[in-house]
């Protein structure tokens, strides 16, 4: 039995639009006029009037953690009570004392950002959580995810000293000759690996409390690191996780899994195993070597080639040397895996650039789709390395909202005025997909399109940032759809809503192609639709935040 829809504004995924499409089997089977879907219809047939809505496929966010996602949506929401590191520490002591009745383990939150406090020109540190619990352990994680603070019992807890070495790729942080409660990228491991880890089911429920979230905001698909989530859980365990869902029929998100590997040993057992680039289903499947190359530009970690305009003693911190880029971004390379690196600071992406153009000429390879996540701040020199080498950019255009505020205060002028140059990549030949990097933002798809479009804050209306690299309509769309496709290979079934197509497709409140730019993240997300399957509406599901 087919279902055709008609009467409605379908961006298929080229212009002009069509008026209606047909489903059949959980693949887009036609597009074209209302008249001609009509004709189409036989006896067994399901007719659905669209009313004039706007359809198109179903959003990819190419770069997310779905499953620190739902765990997130589980612990204190630091995010939205960041406006005064008062009141962050006001809400934070109600949560555990709302949660933990025992006052037993550890209580953890995430979100806080201190530029947005009113009351304190500063990151917390412990004296300010040891507010919030004096007996718990208590954890507070940055909302970009490279910096924690925790409290003294904590630091008891962890036997940090002013005398713990500091570790490769990370920080302590100290202030008055002891530690401060701060730690930073690597050093964060630690903290991680004191807290304990939840079992197999609770994974479960963290990726389907994540999937109903997102498929609220119209998403299908996403490519995610999920193995470091949880360092001590094996991947195995991970993967055990998604694919009993997915027999289970409970998984709502297609996954794209950008394996995270923080050591040469760990990577090639991983693919020693059978797992590579391509292996899976339609619903998971193993995607890139991930890596993380520095920090964020909020904390002063991402890695830059000058210090910071605004702490000029630091340049950020790298958390992998050139010779460890070298050998795993070589051996991926070498085995056919692709690979995604993290790069916010142009340090850093030197390195990995040349990391790259090293394994490339090593091992050549025609479509490798090796790619720059983040891909932030950036010289001339760089895009033009990028657009060379061949590769794939993962723009998160939603970071824009805040760092529009920042960049040019953390990097200087020169630098600012050639970062976040996404549209000149496409320019010239790249592709560039679009995400969120869930849970630093949330994977609202249309906030980061108006951003994209407009290149200004969403809540102050701070910009335009550099205007000249506003991406059209069209251009923020595909980001979102087709792009993120091509990032995982599949641009031969999804991204797009024409036959033979999974028919993953979001029925959406307005046409984002007649909406003004800068109400484009107000157009309402109406239904969702995985495989021609119903996975959201509007009227019936609270999951719409």
């Amino acid at each position: 039995m087919k279902i055709i829809y008609y009467n409605g504004i379908v961006y298929t995924g080229v212009l002009p639009l069509a008026e209606a499409f047909a489903v059949e089997h959980g693949s887009f089977v036609f597009t074209g006029s209302t008249a001609e879907a009509k004709a189409l219809a036989g006896k067994e047939d399901k007719l659905v009037d669209l009313e004039g809505k706007f359809v198109c496929s179903g959003f990819i966010d190419s770069h997310m953690h779905l499953m620190s996602f739902g765990n997130a949506l589980v612990t204190a929401r630091l995010d939205e009570h960041t406006s005064s590191l008062e009141e962050l520490v006001r809400y934070f002591r109600e949560f555990g004392r709302q949660h933990f009745h025992s006052g037993e383990g550890w209580l953890v939150g995430r979100g806080w950002n201190q530029d947005c406090f009113s009351d304190a020109d500063r990151m917390p540190n412990r004296y300010d959580l040891d507010r919030v619990s004096a007996r718990m352990p208590v954890c507070a994680v940055r909302a970009c995810g490279h910096c924690l603070v925790v409290n003294s019992k904590a630091l008891e807890l962890l036997k940090v000293t002013a005398e713990t070495p500091q570790p490769e790729g990370g920080k302590i942080g100290i202030e008055n000759g002891e530690p401060d409660g701060r730690f930073y990228d690597n050093a964060m491991d630690a903290v991680y690996g004191a807290i304990p880890v939840p079992d197999k089911e609770s994974l479960k429920n963290m990726i389907r409390a994540a999937g109903r979230v997102m498929n609220s905001y119209g998403v299908t698909s996403c490519h995610s690191d999920d193995y470091s989530a949880f360092r001590q859980i094996p991947w195995q365990e991970v993967n055990a996780a998604y694919k009993e869902l997915e027999a289970s029929g409970e998984l709502t998100v297609r996954v794209y899994e950008q394996s995270n590997f923080t050591d040469l040993a760990s990577l090639k057992s991983f693919v020693e195993a059978g797992q590579n680039t391509g292996t899976g289903t339609v619903m998971f499947r193993i995607g890139p070597l991930k890596m993380l190359g520095d920090g964020a530009l909020g904390s002063h970690t991402a890695f830059l080639s000058h210090p910071y305009e605004d702490s000029p003693d630091i340049c950020g911190i790298p958390v992998f040397t050139q010779e460890a880029f070298d050998e795993m971004i070589g051996y991926a390379n070498e085995h056919q895996m692709q690979v995604a690196v993290h790069a916010i600071g142009d340090a850093c992406l030197d390195r990995v650039l040349s990391a790259c153009e090293r394994a490339l000429k090593s091992h050549p390879r025609e479509d490798h789709r090796h790619g720059i996540i983040h891909c932030q701040i950036t010289r001339p020199d760089q895009l033009e390395k990028i657009c060379r080498l061949g590769m794939h950019v993962y723009a998160q255009s939603i970071f824009l909202d805040y760092d529009n505020h920042i960049v040019e205060q953390r990097v200087g002028s020169a630098l600012a005025s050639t970062s976040y140059s996404w549209k000149t990549l496409m320019k010239n030949g790249v592709s560039v997909s679009n995400g969120s990097d869930c849970p630093v933002e949330l994977p609202n798809a249309l906030a980061g399109m108006q951003c994209a479009v407009t290149r200004t804050s969403l809540r102050d209306h701070v910009g335009p940032y550099l205007p000249k690299q506003a991406f059209t309509v069209q251009e923020a769309l595909d980001s979102y759809t087709v792009r993120g496709a091509e990032a995982s290979f599949e641009e031969h079934i999804k991204g797009k809503i024409q036959p033979g197509m999974l028919a993953d497709f979001v029925i959406l409140g307005g046409n984002p192609f007649e909406t003004p730019e800068d109400s484009i993240k107000d157009i309402p997300v109406l239904e969702t639709y995985l495989g021609g399957r119903n996975v959201f509406h509007r009227n019936s599901d609270s999951s719409c935040r």
